[in-house]
């Protein structure tokens, strides 16, 4: 009885590790992230910010996925294409994807595990701010 309980605490140890393991090497952007906000701000104009607009889906091989779909000034967006994503010193992460607003170039404002703010421009003076939660699987 004492010999078996050992050998499934060894089991269970064994997979503890491998488990914990494979979740720390990943990148901090790996994983699925829910638009909490886009906001673009134009000087002299009232900014306009869009609430929960999808998700976006990163993969540890640099490719990702959008689910974005937003309406502004009477102009509906469904953004579905997939993307490519790179991590630039933990400072700038580029999202590279067709006919697609979100992408460009950002600054990372937050950088944090579970919460990212990021901040671009459209090469004239407006400016885009995007905040992401990742969403955490139980």
């Amino acid at each position: 009885m004492v010999r078996i309980y050992f050998k499934k605490t060894k089991i269970y140890t064994f997979m503890a590790v491998i488990i914990l393991l494979m979740t720390s090497c990943s990148h901090r952007m790996v994983g699925t992230w829910t638009v909490q906000r886009y906001e673009t701000t134009t000087p002299g104009k009232q900014a306009v910010s869009l609430y929960n607009i999808g998700t976006m889906q990163f993969k540890e091989n640099g490719k990702g996925e959008k689910n974005l779909n937003y309406t502004v000034l009477g102009i509906t967006r469904d953004d579905k294409l997939p993307f490519q994503w790179s991590w630039s010193d933990g400072k700038y992460i580029s999202i590279e994807s067709q006919n697609s607003d979100i992408s460009k170039t950002w600054i990372l404002m937050e950088n944090k595990k579970r919460f990212q703010k990021w901040k671009s421009t459209d090469g004239t003076n407006n400016v885009q701010i995007i905040e992401l939660k990742k969403i955490i699987y139980l």
